[in-house]
Protein backbone atom coordinates (compact mmCIF):
# COMPACT_ATOMS: atom_id res chain seq x y z
CA UNK A 1 0.00 0.00 0.00
CA UNK A 2 1.42 3.44 -0.84
CA UNK A 3 0.19 6.89 0.62
CA UNK A 4 1.25 10.10 -0.99
CA UNK A 5 0.15 11.96 2.04
CA UNK A 6 1.61 14.58 4.35
CA UNK A 7 2.87 13.54 7.44
CA UNK A 8 2.86 15.87 10.61
CA UNK A 9 3.96 16.55 14.16
CA UNK A 10 3.57 18.68 16.51
CA UNK A 11 6.55 20.51 15.03
CA UNK A 12 6.97 19.63 11.67
CA UNK A 13 5.33 19.02 8.16
CA UNK A 14 6.87 16.22 6.42
CA UNK A 15 5.78 16.38 2.59
CA UNK A 16 6.32 16.11 -1.24
CA UNK A 17 9.20 18.23 -2.54
CA UNK A 18 8.85 21.92 -4.05
CA UNK A 19 10.70 24.11 -6.59
CA UNK A 20 11.90 26.56 -3.66
CA UNK A 21 13.27 23.33 -1.57
CA UNK A 22 16.19 23.02 -3.89
CA UNK A 23 18.23 26.09 -2.80
CA UNK A 24 18.49 25.31 1.24
CA UNK A 25 18.96 21.93 -0.12
CA UNK A 26 22.35 22.85 -1.44
CA UNK A 27 23.25 24.97 1.19
CA UNK A 28 22.50 21.46 3.32
CA UNK A 29 24.74 19.93 1.18
CA UNK A 30 27.22 22.07 0.89
CA UNK A 31 27.99 22.45 4.95
CA UNK A 32 30.87 20.11 5.84
CA UNK A 33 29.48 19.64 9.09
CA UNK A 34 26.05 18.23 7.69
CA UNK A 35 27.96 16.20 4.97
CA UNK A 36 30.90 14.70 8.26
CA UNK A 37 29.76 11.33 7.70
CA UNK A 38 29.24 11.51 3.98
CA UNK A 39 31.81 11.28 1.04
CA UNK A 40 31.71 15.07 0.80
CA UNK A 41 29.92 18.35 0.37
CA UNK A 42 27.36 18.36 -2.64
CA UNK A 43 27.79 20.76 -5.15
CA UNK A 44 24.69 22.74 -6.36
CA UNK A 45 23.95 20.52 -9.38
CA UNK A 46 24.69 17.41 -7.29
CA UNK A 47 22.13 18.47 -4.69
CA UNK A 48 19.54 18.79 -7.40
CA UNK A 49 20.28 15.36 -9.00
CA UNK A 50 19.23 14.15 -5.74
CA UNK A 51 16.19 15.97 -5.06
CA UNK A 52 14.89 14.67 -8.82
CA UNK A 53 16.52 11.19 -7.52
CA UNK A 54 13.95 11.60 -4.57
CA UNK A 55 10.98 12.57 -6.73
CA UNK A 56 11.58 9.67 -9.03
CA UNK A 57 11.83 7.49 -5.97
CA UNK A 58 8.63 8.73 -4.65
CA UNK A 59 6.70 7.95 -7.93
CA UNK A 60 8.19 4.85 -8.24
CA UNK A 61 7.21 3.16 -4.34
CA UNK A 62 4.86 5.84 -3.40
CA UNK A 63 7.13 6.96 -0.45
CA UNK A 64 10.41 8.22 0.02
CA UNK A 65 12.52 11.00 1.95
CA UNK A 66 10.37 13.59 2.52
CA UNK A 67 10.83 17.03 2.30
CA UNK A 68 10.84 18.74 6.09
CA UNK A 69 9.23 21.72 7.01
CA UNK A 70 8.31 23.42 10.25
CA UNK A 71 4.88 23.83 10.81
CA UNK A 72 5.46 27.30 12.60
CA UNK A 73 7.33 29.11 9.57
CA UNK A 74 6.72 26.56 6.95
CA UNK A 75 10.54 27.01 6.38
CA UNK A 76 12.50 23.88 4.59
CA UNK A 77 15.19 22.58 6.94
CA UNK A 78 16.27 19.53 5.15
CA UNK A 79 14.44 15.41 5.06
CA UNK A 80 13.15 12.82 6.65
CA UNK A 81 11.98 9.55 5.30
CA UNK A 82 12.19 6.50 3.33
CA UNK A 83 14.03 5.14 0.57
CA UNK A 84 14.91 1.70 -0.83
CA UNK A 85 18.97 1.64 -1.37
CA UNK A 86 20.70 1.86 -4.01
CA UNK A 87 23.37 -0.89 -3.44
CA UNK A 88 23.86 -4.52 -3.02
CA UNK A 89 24.13 -5.86 0.74
CA UNK A 90 23.41 -8.60 2.59
CA UNK A 91 20.21 -7.07 4.52
CA UNK A 92 18.68 -6.29 1.40
CA UNK A 93 16.06 -6.04 0.38
CA UNK A 94 15.12 -3.52 2.49
CA UNK A 95 14.10 -0.09 3.22
CA UNK A 96 15.88 1.97 5.11
CA UNK A 97 15.24 5.21 7.27
CA UNK A 98 17.21 8.25 7.42
CA UNK A 99 17.08 12.07 7.75
CA UNK A 100 19.63 15.16 7.22
CA UNK A 101 18.23 18.30 8.50
CA UNK A 102 20.28 21.99 8.61
CA UNK A 103 22.68 22.16 11.39
CA UNK A 104 20.71 25.10 13.23
CA UNK A 105 18.18 22.29 13.79
CA UNK A 106 20.28 20.05 15.26
CA UNK A 107 19.75 18.94 19.13
CA UNK A 108 16.43 19.63 19.33
CA UNK A 109 14.87 16.49 18.69
CA UNK A 110 13.17 17.34 15.46
CA UNK A 111 14.98 14.43 13.73
CA UNK A 112 13.61 12.07 16.30
CA UNK A 113 10.23 13.55 15.68
CA UNK A 114 9.95 13.14 12.63
CA UNK A 115 11.65 9.67 12.40
CA UNK A 116 9.15 8.17 15.00
CA UNK A 117 5.77 9.55 12.53
CA UNK A 118 7.63 8.17 9.65
CA UNK A 119 7.92 4.71 11.54
CA UNK A 120 4.64 4.94 12.52
CA UNK A 121 3.32 5.26 8.56
CA UNK A 122 6.27 3.04 7.58
CA UNK A 123 4.27 0.08 9.44
CA UNK A 124 0.67 1.46 9.97
CA UNK A 125 0.29 2.57 6.37
CA UNK A 126 2.38 1.28 3.93
CA UNK A 127 2.90 -1.97 6.46
CA UNK A 128 6.12 -2.44 5.90
CA UNK A 129 7.94 -5.56 7.31
CA UNK A 130 10.76 -3.74 8.92
CA UNK A 131 13.02 -0.97 8.85
CA UNK A 132 16.85 -0.31 8.30
CA UNK A 133 18.99 2.80 8.96
CA UNK A 134 23.20 2.50 8.78
CA UNK A 135 25.63 5.28 9.37
CA UNK A 136 29.56 4.67 10.25
CA UNK A 137 30.17 3.80 13.79
CA UNK A 138 31.36 7.83 14.91
CA UNK A 139 27.80 9.37 14.08
CA UNK A 140 26.99 9.13 17.62
CA UNK A 141 23.99 11.76 16.46
CA UNK A 142 22.25 9.77 13.91
CA UNK A 143 23.15 6.42 16.05
CA UNK A 144 21.32 7.96 19.41
CA UNK A 145 18.66 8.83 17.01
CA UNK A 146 18.19 4.95 15.94
CA UNK A 147 18.25 4.00 19.22
CA UNK A 148 15.37 6.74 20.30
CA UNK A 149 13.02 5.06 17.78
CA UNK A 150 13.86 1.44 18.93
CA UNK A 151 16.14 -0.04 16.31
CA UNK A 152 18.22 -2.26 17.49
CA UNK A 153 22.18 -3.12 16.03
CA UNK A 154 23.68 -6.37 16.21
CA UNK A 155 27.44 -6.05 15.44
CA UNK A 156 27.43 -8.76 13.32
CA UNK A 157 25.75 -7.35 10.44
CA UNK A 158 28.00 -4.51 10.55
CA UNK A 159 28.95 -4.05 6.72
CA UNK A 160 31.51 -2.00 4.24
CA UNK A 161 29.54 -0.20 2.40
CA UNK A 162 29.66 -1.46 -1.38
CA UNK A 163 29.96 2.59 -2.94
CA UNK A 164 32.86 3.40 -1.23
CA UNK A 165 36.06 1.74 -2.09
CA UNK A 166 38.24 -0.12 0.04
CA UNK A 167 40.58 1.51 3.02
CA UNK A 168 38.04 4.70 2.32
CA UNK A 169 37.54 5.70 6.08
CA UNK A 170 33.92 5.87 6.09
CA UNK A 171 33.48 2.53 4.52
CA UNK A 172 32.46 0.56 7.39
CA UNK A 173 28.70 1.13 8.65
CA UNK A 174 26.68 -0.17 11.39
CA UNK A 175 23.43 -1.58 11.02
CA UNK A 176 20.46 -0.59 12.79
CA UNK A 177 16.67 -2.79 12.52
CA UNK A 178 13.71 -2.24 13.79
CA UNK A 179 10.79 -4.89 13.01
CA UNK A 180 6.79 -3.95 12.61
CA UNK A 181 6.84 -6.81 14.92
CA UNK A 182 8.66 -6.21 17.45
CA UNK A 183 7.81 -2.00 17.31
CA UNK A 184 6.21 -0.86 20.37
CA UNK A 185 4.02 2.21 18.86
Amino acid sequence: MTSMADIRTDRLVLRRWMQADREPFARINSDGAVMEFMPGPLSTEESNQMVDRIEAHFERYGFGLWAAELQRSAEFIGYIGLASPRFEAAFMPCVEIGWRLAREYWQRGLATEGASAVVRHAFEVLELPGLVSFTVPANVRSRRVMEKLGMTHDPREDFDHPLLPPGHRLRRHVLYRLERSGWAG
